[in-house]
């Protein structure tokens, strides 16, 4: 029988919770959109099994019965980069802040309407589908930039003095869509997979910061990403792509 695109297989998505009927909901949601959940209850297992197989993405829940959350999320980026929902009952802002430096892409608080978080997920995944679709063909993978250069089949980031620089793949993604856009400005619904974004979400904000400071751009006058005041970030450099 000849293959449609329907029939391609869809998205992977771990989904690290410990509540088993908050877990059910969420691989019923995600399967009712042509979604793949899996669903492991311990920080331990998912880093195991993410080990094993990459995931298009990761629901994580921070309250875990054998580790924090927190750690998970430092641990996969740190071992096997992947895009990053986090999912808690924690509303506190400093988790929200510390979840985004560690490179998560999204936070959602309990309790959640389902729709929403297909929606979040959605949103995430066609991110790193714009951002990796240059990748198709190799001579168009490697950008280099005022000394720098950019590996995005690898999200690898090297400086001229040759150190690699660690990035989470939410941070090689918002890097790769600037990127792919120098010297224009890109909003932060742009930024973000131009889903709504709430007036007072600093998310973007956050990790702009922390590719600065990787990029050892000065925050207080930066060379390289730059501020627009009420409209979004500038890439100010000549980028050429290999």
């Amino acid at each position: 029988m000849t293959t449609t695109p329907a029939e391609a297989t869809p998205p992977a998505i771990f989904v690290l919770e410990d509540d088993p009927e908050i877990a059910r909901l969420i691989c019923m949601s995600l399967a009712e959109y042509g979604f793949r959940g899996e669903h492991l209850s311990t920080g331990r297992q998912f880093l195991t099994r993410a080990r094993q197989a990459a995931p298009d993405l990761c629901i994580i829940d921070l309250g875990l019965p054998d580790m924090d959350g927190m750690q998970v999320v430092r641990e996969l980026q740190d071992g096997s980069p992947c895009a990053v929902l986090i999912l808690t009952g924690r509303n506190d802002v400093t988790d929200r802040v510390l979840g985004l430096e560690l490179g998560a892409d999204d936070y959602i608080v309990k309790p959640f309407e389902p729709r929403e978080l297909v929606a979040r997920v959605r949103s995430i995944l066609r991110r790193y589908q714009r951002s990796a679709a240059p990748e198709a063909s190799a001579e168009r993978s490697l950008a280099r930039f005022s000394g720098w250069t950019f590996d995005a089949s690898r999200h690898a980031l090297t400086a001229a003095d040759g150190r690699e620089i660690g990035l989470s793949a939410a941070e090689a993604s918002l890097l790769g869509t600037l990127l792919r856009r120098p010297n224009k400005i890109l909003s932060r619904e742009q930024l973000l997979g131009e889903r709504d974004v709430d007036p007072f979400d600093r998310s973007i904000d956050v990790r702009i910061s922390r590719l600065r400071r990787k990029l050892d751009d000065d925050p207080q006058s930066p060379r390289l990403i730059k501020t627009v005041y009420g409209a979004g970030y500038l890439f100010a450099a000549q980028v050429s792509w290999e």
